[in-house]
């Protein structure tokens, strides 16, 4: 069974884009995606910068137009009939919501460019942050959290837990560790996933509400609790739910593996949830999406499992 896997925030490069807009077919569909998301998701995903792109208003619908254009490019010729169901990290959700069919892409481009807005607000109104804790034991790190008052924030896999909170609170964590943990900045804008999202929340349940989603046409998981969702509006409202909980990724994969996970591809902006899978699902063939020039690859793997 094959799985698609869409990645989240933090995934994007400078100039990532730069070789999907070579096909005026692509470039015509982020154009679209663009107005759609009220967001110049052209200029940001060629010539932005480093800061530019990091910025979350940005960062989030790059990302799902990013991922939306190697569905489409994945999915054509009929080759979505032989994927066994789909995921995605975070904002990652989105993308593949619209892959399941439950929202259309301009439904998805609007909801994620109001995602971005509103959480970027809701992360200006107290300066919080995140941090990848890297090994040690998963009770001594949710112990320490509670101490300082931080949330986990994503359930990564692989050894990976990200916490945020306060920025004190994170530099207190990383000036004393749990044992055997490394602890990593993120640059990223607040604590994400995490109770200080709260006042988007509130905003994306009446964005929700003007949507209008479908029952999904693929196995879809939700960063919930790793369960299989088969009602569209339920999985809108868990999207909705989603920016103030903990990303659930380790219950994700395990889902995987319990379905008979036989190979992963990741689409664009590629890279992260590969690394997760090798780690957690050791043996599992995968292709992490990029560029174009990677879709033979991703092809390839379909042809053989089909």
């Amino acid at each position: 069974m094959l799985v698609v896997v869409c990645p989240g925030q933090g995934s994007q490069t400078p100039g990532f884009l730069e070789p999907w807009l070579q096909n005026p077919v692509y470039a015509d569909q982020l154009r679209s995606m663009s107005e759609q998301a009220s967001t110049d998701l052209v200029t940001a995903g060629t010539i932005g910068d480093a800061d530019t792109i990091r910025d979350t208003a940005i960062a989030q619908p790059l990302i799902v137009a990013a991922g939306l254009l190697a569905l489409n490019a994945l999915f054509a010729d009929g080759r979505r009939d032989a994927i066994g169901g789909i995921a995605g990290h975070s904002v990652g959700e989105i993308t593949a919501a619209a892959g399941a069919g439950v929202l259309s892409t301009a439904d998805a481009m609007t909801f994620v460019g109001e995602r971005g807005r509103a959480m970027k607000a809701a992360a200006a109104l107290v300066p919080t942050g995140m941090s990848a804790i890297l090994g040690g034991d998963e009770a001594e790190l949710l112990a320490r959290l509670a101490e300082l008052d931080l949330e986990p924030a994503n359930f990564n896999g692989g050894g990976q837990i990200v916490v945020a909170g306060e920025l004190g609170a994170l530099a207190a964590l990383a000036a004393n560790p749990p044992a055997k943990s490394r602890v990593v900045p993120l640059q990223v804008a607040g604590a994400f996933h995490t109770r200080y999202m709260q006042p988007a929340v509130l905003h994306l349940a009446d964005v929700a509400g003007r949507l209008t989603p479908l029952a999904p046409t693929l196995p879809l998981w939700t960063n919930s609790d790793g369960s299989l969702v088969s009602d569209g509006p339920a999985f809108v409202d868990l999207l909705v739910g989603q920016v103030s909980s903990p990303v659930r990724w380790d219950l994700c994969m395990q889902a995987f593996a319990d379905a008979g996970v036989t190979g992963i591809i990741e689409v664009a902006p590629a890279g992260a949830l590969v690394g997760l899978a090798k780690r957690a699902l050791r043996g599992i063939p995968s292709v992490a999406i990029k560029t174009p020039d990677d879709l033979p690859a991703a092809y390839d793997l379909i042809d053989h499992q089909a």
